[in-house]
């Protein structure tokens, strides 16, 4: 299976995902980034892809996902996270032993993990997308740094489910997302 970063993105920011509950979600939206309500604490999860986020949060139906988000971020920020991400998962190629990874798993503050991407019914496509987890220190530069903007798209999400529910071809409304290069 392909590996591929598909996002929205300009010469500065490339757009990520993420779903929380009304209270996370609204005060981020009023601040243009986190605050009080978000836990910083615990490792968060940022998706460049729109389907594999619908797929995530059931369609902005899943308890505490109510909220989808649509956070434009700096590119360089992105690219930093993606070149200096750990795998979920073992690679002897990528880490050599075991016991070095399960090191780097457990110190390193960035996560990359790549899913089966999802067609609009949740059904896997045959390439796999990039999630990346954000703790410690990455945490507090994305909220800090990073993030440029952010968009409650719940309303726009909603509507989209409920056109899929009635067999409605929405393949034109869908985010215009491009293969993404990192730097």
């Amino acid at each position: 299976m392909d590996k591929e970063i598909r996002a929205v993105y300009t010469n500065n920011t490339i757009r990520v995902y993420q779903a929380y509950n009304k209270f996370i979600a609204n005060e981020a939206v009023a601040k243009g980034t986190f605050g009080s309500n978000f836990k910083r604490d615990r490792m968060t999860w940022i998706k460049p892809s729109f389907l594999w986020m619908m797929y995530r949060c059931g369609w902005a139906t899943k308890e505490n996902q109510e909220c989808v988000l649509a956070i434009d971020m700096k590119r360089t920020a992105f690219d930093y996270l993606v070149n200096n991400a750990v795998m979920s998962t073992y690679q002897e190629e990528l880490y050599g032993s075991y016991e070095e990874w399960k090191t780097l798993i457990h110190t390193s503050d960035i996560r990359v993990q790549w899913d089966p991407e999802r067609d609009i019914y949740g059904n896997p496509l045959k390439y796999r997308s990039l999630q990346l987890g954000l703790r410690g220190e990455a945490i507090s530069k994305y909220v800090e740094e990073w993030i440029v903007n952010v968009t409650d798209i719940t309303h726009y999400v909603l509507e989209l489910k409920d056109m899929i529910s009635v067999k409605k071809d929405i393949s034109e409304l869908l985010p215009d997302e491009k293969v993404y290069q990192i730097s």
